[in-house]
């Protein structure tokens, strides 16, 4: 049972199902929304409001028995109460994008917007709103932070005994002199690596400066590894944003990995189009095209089963693996007839030769990727579907609710399993240590660092999922949902347009799904669509905003002469991000008409 989960146990709602009359917890009856002639009734007196949630000297003490009944309309009618429930997001954004606060102030300030709003606005009691919070936010760090921070600690121990920097000098080396090459093996293979890995801007920070040193120009290089950075942010450390999002739907972990891996293998056929063009005009792409197919189709080949079979933790590590060396093999049998350089000019084969760099056996390159085979590994060991491993629970906490759409309960839940994705990374961080034998004063300043990059994303996990959690416990995600469904069932051509505003403006595609991906179900779930298809492509398409969104950007261009000059880069990215929307955009039209049976559960 998922932490907002139905237990009427059904998939979704059948026809009918938000029509039918029921009592909400301030004792107003609704009645028929089909029914043109009735509209829903509003909450009653704010006296009577009052004394029902247990506040004020007219309070009626709840009984421990009691289950809050949400109620879809407390707002006095359908726009004012969708206003409403847009203040935390609206509070968010604003905070995040115009008064640019730091994540984790803006998440935690937010707090004390949404639970206010719960109580007093949605009638929520106090102390199943506060339990709904603190189980959110303890959620957000089981099973969003445990993963993120052994993944930068395996980044780091990398980074500290130099195992990484002779992954990236061979990686160099590998992508020959040909700039389609390189832009292909660095910014979509070894960039998907790094997003798998790390996430949180890094594969900007990190391939920027090696596509620098290469020839290609600063703002150009950065706009490259962020579009490349396009398909496997959903998948991106080590699975959290998919993670994310099922935590706060209830939908089934593995169903969603699925699905999203469905729509990102489609994306993933354009990109690599995308940035041949880039790099060397049209003549280039004329030119190159098998590389284009090749690096489009071993990335799918690496990520799709993955993302299907076994969860969302490796996809990203698995199809980047997978496409370098396939892409690897194949320049050793195919390359262009003209070796071009950045900008499309044609090199001398002599000049693209790098005579004095030592020719690493193809032993020498498997001993090189030998850290990142091993977190495979283990991770594929410990949390493949013959693992009992993860589902094993010590502990459960939850808050109950009536839902106001699906008249069910709903439950908020805190599972603590201690063997989940998190401690499978910790795992794999101690068989590399055996691998890479770090030092003690390494592995001090491995920790020190750590906490000192992700101290504030550890507090954004828990106080965004807190917000989000109350959001649904208290019914604002229900009410906003059902009023987006007035929209009709193309709200589906809307679904990635809401998740890349989401991430343009919060940065972060965990958050997005925090936030939104509660919105996007219900809708869902009221309009009769394939209870998979808004979520996912609420997730995907906060992978196509990555490169505007003003957070990634600022980790992204730390290490070019771009720092804290993101609006010029994001200006730069502007442009054929619209044109990754539009092409997911026409994805959700094809899930939707040809192929919604991938979207069910």
């Amino acid at each position: 049972m998922g932490p907002h989960s139905d237990e009427s146990g059904g998939p979704g709602l059948r026809p009918g199902d938000a029509c039918k009359p029921s009592s909400n917890t301030l004792g107003t009856k609704v009645r028929s929304v089909s029914d043109p002639s009735t509209k829903l009734r509003v909450a009653p007196s704010r006296v009577e409001g009052r004394r029902r949630m247990g506040v004020g000297p007219h309070a009626k003490p709840r009984k421990a028995w009691d289950v809050f009944t949400q109620v879809l309309v407390p707002g006095g009618s359908l726009f004012t109460t969708v206003l409403w429930a847009l203040v935390p997001l609206v509070a968010l954004l604003f905070l995040l994008a115009v008064l640019r606060l730091s994540a984790w102030l803006t998440t935690l300030l937010v707090s004390f917007i949404a639970v206010p709003l719960a109580v007093l606005v949605w009638g929520a009691p106090v102390q199943g709103t506060l339990h709904a919070y603190l189980y959110g936010g303890l959620q957000g760090v089981w099973a969003i932070d445990w993963i993120t921070f052994w993944g930068l600690i395996i980044f780091n121990t990398l980074v500290s005994t130099g195992d990484f920097d002779r992954f990236k000098r061979w990686m160099v080396h590998q992508a020959t002199g040909d700039v389609r090459i390189q832009t292909i093996m660095l910014a979509w293979a070894f960039g998907a690596l790094l997003e798998g890995l790390v996430g949180f801007g890094y594969p900007w920070a990190v391939v920027v400066p090696i596509l620098v040193g290469l020839g290609i120009v600063d703002l150009d290089a950065i706009r490259v590894a962020a579009l490349a950075n396009n398909a496997p942010v959903s998948y991106g450390a080590l699975g959290a944003p998919i993670l994310a999002l099922a935590a706060v739907t209830g939908l089934p972990l593995m169903a969603l990995s699925a699905s999203v891996g469905h729509i990102v293998a489609v994306l993933a056929l354009l990109p690599p189009w995308v940035l041949i063009y880039l790099v060397t005009d049209w003549q280039g792409v004329l030119e190159a095209w098998p590389l284009a197919i090749v690096a489009s189709l071993s990335y799918i080949a690496g990520q799709w089963p993955v993302a299907t079979y076994l969860g969302p933790y490796l996809p990203d590590l698995s199809g980047a693996l997978v496409s370098f060396w396939v892409l690897f093999f194949f320049v050793k049998v195919w390359r262009p007839k003209t070796i071009r350089g950045f900008g499309g000019r044609p090199l001398e084969a002599a000049a693209t030769a790098d005579a004095d760099a030592p020719q690493a056996t193809l032993g020498e390159g498997l001993t090189i990727w030998l850290p990142y085979i091993a977190l495979i590994a283990v991770v594929v060991a410990w949390t493949g579907p013959w693992s009992h491993l993860p589902g094993i629970s010590l502990l459960q906490m939850k808050a109950t609710a009536i839902s106001s759409v699906t008249h069910q309960p709903i439950n908020s839940v805190f599972n603590f399993t201690p063997l989940g994705g998190g401690t499978s990374i910790l795992a794999a961080w101690l068989v590399i240590l055996l691998l890479v034998r770090p030092t003690g004063a390494m592995l001090r300043e491995v920790f020190s660092r750590t906490f000192h990059q992700m101290w504030g994303a550890l507090l954004v996990g828990f106080f965004i999922f807190g917000v989000a959690y109350v959001f649904v416990y208290a019914g604002m995600a229900n009410s906003l949902a059902y009023g987006l469904s007035k929209i009709g069932p193309w709200f589906v051509l809307l679904a990635p347009i809401l998740g890349w505003i989401g991430v343009a403006l919060s940065g972060s595609n965990t958050s997005t799904n925090a936030m939104f991906g509660p919105v996007q179900a219900v809708t869902g779930r009221l309009l009769n669509l394939p209870i998979l298809l808004l979520p996912s492509f609420n997730s995907v398409g906060a992978e196509v905003g990555k490169p505007i969104a003003p957070q990634t950007a600022s980790i992204g261009v730390a290490t070019t002469k771009y720092c804290r000059s993101e609006g010029q880069v994001i200006r730069h990215n502007m442009g054929w991000t619209f044109i990754m929307l539009g092409y997911l955009v026409l994805i959700s039209l094809l899930f939707y008409l040809v192929f919604p049976n991938v979207m069910m559960l």
